[in-house]
């Protein structure tokens, strides 16, 4: 299989990956954090380094302010619900993921948050100066995807955190595209939040994620139960991780992302970034050298993560999609990418697209193999 669907969930995993989880599924499976015996002990042990890997990785000062959970969705759910209250305002963007736009509609309409969304150019680009002029004295937070899942674009988060800043809000950033495949500097730049999950660009497995979350905020928690903490009392504890990690943690998982972690360190995040980029411009150029066919996101030459979109004039994203696997065993996403407002921003909200998206172990073959099967597939 030419497996070209990393942005979805990354594949195939590194050996170290597939033993961490492994070897945590076979002496490392008492919960941790509560109990005192030697696995619970060894179980605690892993995650607590799990936590310190990904604080280098993304520049996080203090361990407790990565919170686990069991994806990005869950992650965005815990900080868009646990800080928004009747009549706050929200900024978002015309790219953002179905697990942005979902809870902030759900919250609207149950107890009247205002939302606007930011609208963007056809390749992903956002006006600061637009940006800007949309903010209200009630906004409360911003919210955005570092890359959109469609178009790969990738927005400036430095400088829109410190526009929202000046404007008295916080700002919370979705990467589920970005982190462990693009640079992310948390402590520097000043985000308040950041959701991302294990199983993409860090090369964990699925159930895994996260949420890095500013020391200056409190969130109601999403979940409450039992922490391994203070047990004793009514309230879910305050202090960091356990107010917002109820019931037992998925070590095994945690495993993995640890591995995970530590390989994309040992290989260099701008590495990654520059390999996955070199594929995309390979795959672009290919695609657009063939008639009747479209590009979407960044042109070429442009910064971009490692996601190719595009259509054929006159056919189908699903039945393209469907040939690629059956006929050449390539693996791509068709459809709406559980993002139809970066649809809506491309144009493409009544045809979908396909999306080819690399990663790490993704090579120049792999690209050329997709590029001779669409040639043979539609090139007139």
């Amino acid at each position: 299989m030419i497996y070209l669907d990393h942005a979805a969930t990354s594949w195939p995993k590194p050996p170290e990956v597939i033993e961490a989880v492994q070897q945590a599924l076979q002496g490392q499976m008492a919960s941790p954090g509560r109990g005192n015996h030697g696995m619970a002990l060894q179980a605690g042990r892993t995650i607590m380094k799990a936590r310190i890997q990904l604080a280098k990785l993304l520049d996080v000062k203090n361990t407790s302010d990565i919170m686990f959970s069991s994806n990005t969705t869950s992650a965005l759910n815990l900080a868009i619900k646990g800080i928004l209250k009747p009549g706050d305002h929200v900024i978002a963007t015309m790219v953002e993921h179905n697990s942005v736009r979902r809870p902030l509609e759900f919250l609207k309409r149950t107890i009247g948050i205002e939302v606007s969304y930011m609208e963007l150019s056809t390749e992903g680009e956002l006006s600061l100066e637009n940006f800007q002029k949309t903010f209200q004295s009630n906004t409360r937070l911003v919210v955005c995807s570092h890359s959109s899942n469609l178009l790969g674009s990738i927005l400036p988060i430095s400088e829109l955190a410190r526009i929202a800043h000046l404007n008295g809000a916080l700002i919370l950033i979705d990467a589920a595209q970005t982190a462990g495949a693009y640079p992310i500097r948390i402590h520097e730049d000043k985000l308040d939040m950041v959701a991302f999950p294990g199983h993409k660009s860090l090369l964990g497995p699925q159930g895994t994620g996260a949420l890095v979350l500013s020391p200056e905020i409190d969130l109601v928690p999403l979940l409450h139960g039992g922490t391994g903490s203070q047990s004793e009392e009514l309230e879910q504890p305050n202090v960091r991780p356990d107010r917002y990690e109820a019931g037992t943690p998925n070590t095994p998982g945690i495993a993995g992302l640890l591995a995970g972690t530590s390989y994309v360190m040992n290989i260099g995040v701008n590495n990654i970034y520059q390999h996955e980029w070199a594929l995309t411009q390979h795959i672009m150029q290919g695609l657009l050298d063939i008639p009747n066919i479209s590009v979407l996101g960044p042109g070429l030459g442009a910064e971009r993560t490692g996601i190719v979109a595009f259509n054929v004039k006159g056919r189908d994203a699903a039945e393209i999609a469907f040939h690629l696997d059956r006929n050449y065993q390539i693996a791509v996403r068709a459809g709406y990418h559980c993002s139809p407002l970066a649809h809506k921003t491309a144009s493409t909200l009544s045809i979908g697209a396909v999306r080819a998206s690399v990663g790490y172990s993704s090579t120049k073959e792999d690209a050329d193999i997709l590029i001779r099967a669409i040639q043979e597939m539609y090139k007139a």
